[in-house]
């Protein structure tokens, strides 16, 4: 009795084991396949295509037919496994696709979105100190005046900026090139000299 309970649970491990080994093989020949007809040239498309078919056949047809030679179910149940596996990874290969190239972009714009949000705290802190320093306020109140076109401006530009910050796809980097060019064209209005921006 041992020795069958020993054998089943060895052949539901080897099961598993082939069931993986052919998920992993259909899933990348699939990917493969649909990622090198999308990139590749027609001339080479041909090629490319049999090489990846030929490597995921390598692997898959291996992963089959062993088990078979134990249990004829296995090797159905492992086709079945490996005709599923194929289906899902085709249909899913364009939101992987559409995953991979936001995580790429995201990467490209990591510095661009830093050095923004540098730049928008420096203009945060250049637009505090008129509200706060009761000096500016008195030297240039028309830098808190928003019936001023420019600062109206400003706040605008300061809102979008702020409402853009926690999603940088979405253009936080023009956003605070506009409070920039809005904040120094409010100074000049006001009459602020260029060397107390």
């Amino acid at each position: 009795m041992p020795a069958i309970s020993e054998s089943v649970l060895a052949g539901t491990w080897q099961l598993l084991f082939w069931g993986a080994v052919l998920a992993c093989a259909v899933a990348a020949t699939v990917f493969a396949v649909r990622q090198h007809s999308v990139l590749e040239p027609a001339g080479r498309a041909s090629d490319t295509l049999f090489w990846d078919v030929f490597m995921g056949s390598a692997v898959a047809v291996p992963a089959i037919l062993i088990p078979t030679l134990g249990s004829p179910w296995a090797g159905v149940a492992l086709a079945a496994v490996g005709g599923a596996t194929g289906v899902v990874a085709y249909r899913s290969h364009p939101r992987i696709r559409a995953w991979q190239s936001t995580r790429r972009q995201r990467r490209q714009e990591q510095p661009l979105y830093t050095a923004a949000q540098a730049e928008h705290t420096t203009l945060l802190a250049r637009w505090s100190r008129y509200e706060l320093d009761p000096a500016c306020c008195i030297d240039y109140p028309a830098m808190t005046d928003v019936r001023q076109p420019e600062t109206a401006a400003v706040i605008r530009a300061m809102r979008e900026a702020e409402q853009l910050r926690t999603v940088p796809q979405q253009g936080y980097a023009p956003a605070v090139a506009r409070l920039r060019m809005a904040l120094t064209e409010a100074e000049k209005a006001a009459g602020i000299p260029a060397a107390a921006e």
